[in-house]
């Protein structure tokens, strides 16, 4: 009786007449037997009851498990892809940073150069013009030591050849420095 139509339960059993039959089994016995048996397949299906229990227990955990693992996995792949995000950003920033502090500081290079150029031309240019005033300089300071030695000859000459008045005039005194005297001394030697 292998069929997997046939269910026996509990009741089946105490209720099964086996019949009786001409030098049969001992009633008593079989009755005995028969109630054991149910006691039996009682016992087993409240354990297979608690099985199926425990079992579909089992199964809602497996699902919640699986569930948390499905979103502990969500979750790592979208940290994973987060920091990658992160990572990626964080490196443009800084790829931006460094160029902003490159061209930065080749404008301060730049404009340091240029202040550099600048300074040395005006230092060069104030070179140029100090030989410039020098060299006027020096030959203002050699006309003006020409015209002191015309002078002192002129009026060496002079003083020994003429014979004192009753004082030089502003013309005498512009003579004796190599030209004719200011108006201006003119008026001075008249008073």
């Amino acid at each position: 009786m292998t069929d997997e139509s046939f269910h026996l339960t509990p009741l089946d059993i105490r209720r099964y007449d086996f019949g009786s039959a001409l030098r049969g089994y001992d009633r008593a016995r079989v009755d005995q037997f028969r109630e054991q048996a149910a006691n039996e397949v009682e016992r087993l299906a409240r354990q297979c009851q608690a099985l199926e229990g425990k079992a579909q227990g089992f199964h809602e955990q497996l699902r919640a498990f699986r569930e948390r693992d499905k979103a502990i996995n969500e979750a790592l792949i979208s940290a994973q892809q987060l920091r990658a995000e992160v990572r990626e950003q964080a490196e443009r920033e800084a790829q931006l940073i460094l160029r902003e502090a490159r061209a930065e500081a080749e404008r301060i290079v730049a404009n340091a150069t240029a202040d550099s150029r600048k300074v040395q031309g005006d230092l060069e240019t104030l070179v140029r013009q100090r030989r410039a005033y020098l060299s006027q300089l020096r030959t203002m300071v050699e006309r003006q030591l020409a015209d002191i030695e015309a002078a002192e000859s002129t009026t060496a000459t002079t003083t020994a050849t003429t014979t004192p008045s009753a004082g030089p005039s502003a013309r005498d005194v512009g003579a004796d420095l190599g030209g004719e005297g200011p108006a201006w001394l003119d008026s001075l030697m008249k008073e």
